[in-house]
């Protein structure tokens, strides 16, 4: 049958999905896992999943609300939205409140439904988050890349002039997301104010993916919402510093200007997920509420990962790979340019032949550049250091004041898996010299 060539007979698949391949990072998983099967070592520096455990009041609210089983309302639970609300005024200083919140199946499914209702550009830095640009292209948006530089992978507010100068009245939606995913990287205030300045001017509307916030590893998260509170909306959710990937709940936390956008992507909602699950948003209550516990499990996850991203750092710098310090979340986004000659020789010359031939070589699984929107061509890739006892790190760490710096040895007796498998990459690198 015409077009349907690869296809089961009487099937048409959508021009914009058809030749669609898995997300990358959960390709990755699956991959490593047979492996696995295989007998085979590997070390999972692929899929971004935090190593940590569930904070134990979110578990233990989870509990008690098990036997909750209604459908809650489209937009979220009552309770939750508040709660939401009530986070970002006290950590942004802006007057939210419950009706500016949309509770979804986890951010990312929120993310989609936005760009399904809103026509309009969406315009992506690379390197970017693997499923941004895949969701544009199966709801048919126009996707405008902007190249950052790797002494920060930041995109700046001349770019950003640049782009909407050229058609100053086009409708954009520009995705920011800091701490970011995949070089762990952020802004700071000067930068957030001046790309804020940049969208007013052009009437951009902000998606500020927030995800990893709470996982700044100095726990000074700002959000450019401050700075831009009538065009950004806040995408946060508890899969990365609530250790709740599995649980899929994610948040938006719109404008009061932007409230038509949220109802309209609530009614989308109605009719795709229907609500997020009623157990799920009751415990995440308790996460949003914060208090002592919550604070106490923030920052042993944010020391542990600070200290564990400084060590690979040094490892890879001092090996001379070029990569900027990240400051939050649990990724590496390095280039491996200056080993371009040997490499080649051996047959590797873009991102994906470097990310299977290192894995093949040596057990170590990451993900190439191109994945995140870099060229093909060029050496970078994305490991993200969670191979590691998140829940062992955390008691062991508790030994240790907040005040002092984590013991030499912690490293190596908690996260060990994790500096191995750098460790061989490094020495894949010098053997590759």
């Amino acid at each position: 049958m015409e077009g349907t060539t690869g296809q089961s007979p009487g099937i048409n698949l959508n021009l914009n999905v058809r030749g669609m391949s898995q997300s990358a990072t959960l390709a990755i998983n699956e991959r490593c896992a047979q492996l696995h099967r295989e007998g085979r070592e590997v070390f999972r520096l692929g899929l971004g999943q935090s190593p940590f455990p569930v904070a134990e009041p979110v578990v233990e609210k989870l509990r008690s609300n098990a036997y909750q089983k209604d459908y809650l309302p489209v937009k979220g639970l009552g309770q939750l939205r508040e709660a939401v609300a009530a986070y970002h005024r006290r950590q942004e200083g802006i007057e939210y409140s419950a009706e500016n919140v949309l509770i979804g199946p986890g951010s990312k499914e929120l993310m989609f439904l936005i760009q399904l209702v809103y026509y309009g550009d969406l315009v992506i830095p690379t390197p970017s988050w693997v499923s941004y640009a895949p969701q544009a292209t199966i709801i048919g948006r126009h996707i405008r890349w902007v190249p950052t530089q790797i002494d920060g992978w930041r995109i700046t507010p001349d770019e950003l002039e640049s782009l909407c100068r050229s058609d100053p009245t086009r409708p954009r939606i520009l995705i920011l997301n800091y701490p970011n995913n995949p070089s762990g990287t952020t802004y700071g205030q000067e930068e957030l104010e001046a790309l804020a300045e940049v969208a007013r001017r052009y009437r951009v509307i902000l998606l500020s993916d927030e995800i990893y916030g709470e996982i700044h590893f100095g726990g000074k998260h700002q959000s450019i919402a401050r700075y831009y509170p009538e065009g950004t909306i806040i995408s946060a959710g508890l899969s990365k510093w609530c250790g709740a990937g599995g649980w899929r709940l994610g948040t938006f936390t719109f404008p009061g200007n932007l409230r038509w956008l949220l109802d309209a992507v609530a009614a989308v909602a109605s009719e795709t997920y229907t609500s997020t699950s009623a157990p799920i948003q009751y415990a995440a209550v308790r996460a949003y509420e914060g208090g002592l516990e919550i604070e106490r499990y923030l920052q042993y996850s944010r020391r542990i990962l600070g200290t564990l991203a400084c060590e690979l750092t040094t490892i890879l710098r001092k090996t001379g790979v070029d990569l900027p310090a990240p400051e939050g979340g649990f990724y590496l986004f390095p280039s491996f340019e200056a080993f371009r000659e040997p490499l080649e020789r051996r047959g590797i010359n873009d991102s994906v032949s470097f990310c299977e031939s290192l894995l093949e070589d040596t057990g170590v699984a990451i993900l190439p550049g191109s994945e995140f929107g870099r060229p093909p061509g060029e050496l970078t890739a994305r490991l993200a250091f969670v191979d590691f006892d998140g829940a062992r790190a955390l008691i062991n760490a508790e030994g240790t004041p907040l005040d002092h710096p984590l013991p030499e040895e912690f490293l190596r007796e908690n996260c060990n898996r994790v500096l191995t498998a750098v460790e061989r990459i490094r020495d894949w690198l010098q053997n590759s010299s």
